[in-house]
C-alpha cells in the first residue's frame, strides 16, 4: 500500500506551481544561473584569434579534446574563459575525500561537523586553484606551440601565459562558486546540473551532424535509427536500475496503542542499488581527462623526433578514447569509485547504533556488531550490482560508437548524467511541492480548529 506521501504526489499538478512561490523562485534562479553558464562559454580568452583556433580545433576532432568539450558546453573548442570547466573542481574533491579515507587528522577534522566541513571544502578549493593553474599553463604552451599547426595566440610570450593562467583559474572558481549558489538558492547539485547543462547544449549539434551523415550518405538509416533505439533503451533501463532499491526489513519493540493494544512497528531501510549516482563515473573520467588533456597539449609542441616526444605521442595514443587501455582504466576507476563513495554516504557501522539506539532491529539478526556486519554484506552485494550496471552502461555504447567509426558524443556517461540529475531534480521539486502542500493542509486545519471555538 503506498503511504500517504506517495498519494500526495501522485496526487500533485501543475496547478501547485502558482501557489509555490519559494519553488518558482529557486527554479528561476537555477534557470538564470545556467543561462550566466552558457554565456560565459562563448567569451573567449584574450588574445585567440577565432579563426586560426577554429582550424586548429578541426584538426584535433575525434581526440580526447573531444570528448572533454563535451562536458564542457563547447567552452574547450571556442577555448572560452571557462574552457576547463568544473572537472578541475571535481578532481580536486575526489583528491581531498581519498586524503580524508586515508588520513587520520583529515578523518577527525570530517567529525567535527560545520566546521570541519568548511575547512575540508576550503582545501578542495586550494587544490582546484593549483589543478587549474597548471592546466591552464599546459594550455597556454599548447596554444603557443600547437606543432605543425598556426598558433592562435596573437601575442605569444609570457604576458599570454600569465593572462591565460588567471583567466581560467577565474573562469573555473566562478563555476565553482555558481553551482554552491545553486545547490543552495536553487533546486538540485549546482555542479551535476552546470555539467549537464553542458551536455545538453551539445545534443542539437550532436544530433544535427548524426542526421547529416544520414543525408550525405556517410551513415546508414540502420545505424541511425539503431542509435535512437539504443538510446531510448538507455534512458528505460536507466530509470529502472536509479529507482531499484534493496528494502531490508526492520522491526521495532510493540509498543501500546491509545486503545490499549500492543501493536509492533515495522519499517524498511532502503538500499539503493546505485547509491554513487553519478559520481563514479564523473570521477572516473575527470581523472582520465585531466592528465590526457596535458599530455594532448604538451605533445603538441614537443617534436615527435625526441624520446619524450615520443613517449607522449605513445601514452595519448594508447589513452585514446575508446582504446582498450581507457576502456580498462575507465571502468576500474567506476568500480572503485562506486566502492569508496557508497562508503562514504553510507556508513553500516553508525546505521547500526542508530538501530539499537531506538530499539530497532533486523529480524533474525543480533542488534550491534552482527547488524553492523549484515547491512555491510547486503550493501556489499548491492553495490557489486550497481558498479556492475553503471560500468555497462558507461562502457559498452562508448565501445560500440568507437567500433563503428562514429562521433556520435552522446554516448552511455553522458545519458546517465543528463537522466540522472533530471530525476534527482524532478524529486526535489516534488519534495517541495509535498512540502507546500502539507503547509496548507496544517493552515486549513488550523482555520478550522479556531472556527470550533
Amino acid at each position: 500500500m503506498a503511504s500517504a506521501a506517495e498519494q500526495m504526489a501522485s496526487n500533485l499538478s501543475l496547478a501547485n506551481f502558482a501557489k509555490a512561490t519559494d519553488l518558482k523562485k529557486r527554479l528561476w534562479f537555477t534557470l538564470g544561473a545556467l543561462i550566466v553558464f552558457r554565456l560565459l562559454s562563448f567569451v573567449p580568452l584574450p588574445g585567440i584569434d577565432p579563426r586560426t583556433l577554429a582550424s586548429l580545433m578541426d584538426t584535433t576532432k575525434g581526440g580526447v579534446l573531444d570528448f572533454f568539450n563535451t562536458f564542457s558546453g563547447g567552452s574547450l573548442q571556442r577555448m572560452s574563459i571557462i574552457a576547463l570547466g568544473v572537472m578541475p573542481y571535481i578532481t580536486a574533491s575526489i583528491v581531498v575525500q581519498l586524503a580524508t579515507s586515508m588520513s587520520p587528522s583529515l578523518a577527525a577534522l570530517k567529525k567535527e561537523g560545520e566546521t570541519g566541513r568548511k575547512k575540508i571544502n576550503q582545501y578542495t578549493r586550494y587544490g582546484t586553484v593549483l589543478l587549474c593553474a597548471i592546466q591552464g599553463y599546459m594550455m597556454a604552451m599548447g596554444l603557443e606551440h600547437p606543432g605543425k599547426n598556426a598558433s592562435p595566440v596573437i601575442d605569444p610570450g609570457l604576458m599570454f601565459r600569465i593572462t591565460t593562467v588567471v583567466t581560467l583559474v577565474g573562469g573555473t572558481m566562478f563555476l565553482m562558486w555558481l553551482g554552491e549558489q545553486i545547490t543552495t538558492r536553487g533546486i538540485g547539485n549546482g555542479v551535476s546540473l552546470i555539467i549537464m547543462a553542458g551536455i545538453v547544449a551539445q545534443l542539437p549539434a550532436t544530433l544535427a551532424q548524426m542526421f547529416e551523415g544520414g543525408r550525405t550518405g556517410s551513415l546508414s538509416p540502420l545505424i541511425i535509427i539503431g542509435v535512437i533505439v539504443a538510446c531510448g533503451g538507455l534512458i528505460l533501463g536507466i530509470c529502472f536500475m536509479e529507482l531499484a532499491q534493496r528494502r531490508v526489513l526492520i522491526q521495532y519493540p510493540k509498543r501500546q496503542t491509545a486503545r490499549g493494544q500492543m501493536q509492533a512497528e515495522r519499517s524498511h531501510l532502503p538500499l539503493k542499488v546505485n547509491t554513487a549516482g553519478v559520481i563514479p563515473p564523473i570521477f572516473a573520467s575527470s581523472l582520465l581527462l585531466m592528465p590526457l588533456t596535458i599530455a594532448q597539449f604538451a605533445g603538441n609542441r614537443i617534436p615527435g623526433e625526441s624520446k619524450w616526444g615520443d613517449f607522449i605521442i605513445t601514452v595519448t595514443t594508447a589513452l585514446q578514447h575508446g582504446s582498450p587501455l581507457y576502456m580498462f582504466l575507465y571502468a576500474a576507476g567506476i568500480i572503485f569509485f562506486c566502492f569508496f563513495y557508497t562508503a562514504v554516504v553510507f556508513n553500516p557501522e553508525e546505521t547500526a547504533e542508530n538501530l539499537k539506539r531506538y530499539g530497532g532491529f533486523i529480524p533474525g539478526i543480533r542488534p550491534g556488531k552482527r547488524t553492523e556486519e549484515y547491512l555491510d554484506y547486503v550493501l556489499t552485494r548491492v553495490t557489486v550490482i550497481g558498479a556492475a550496471y553503471l560500468t555497462i552502461i558507461c562502457l559498452v555504447p562508448e565501445y560500440a560508437i568507437a567500433q563503428m567509426g562514429l562521433s556520435f558524443r552522446l554516448g552511455g556517461t553522458s545519458l546517465l548524467i543528463v537522466v540522472n540529475v533530471t530525476m534527482d531534480t524532478v524529486t526535489q521539486i516534488q519534495s517541495h511541492l509535498i512540502a507546500h502542500q502539507y503547509g496548507d493542509l496544517i493552515k486549513k486545519a488550523k482555520l478550522k480548529g479556531a472556527g470550533r471555538r
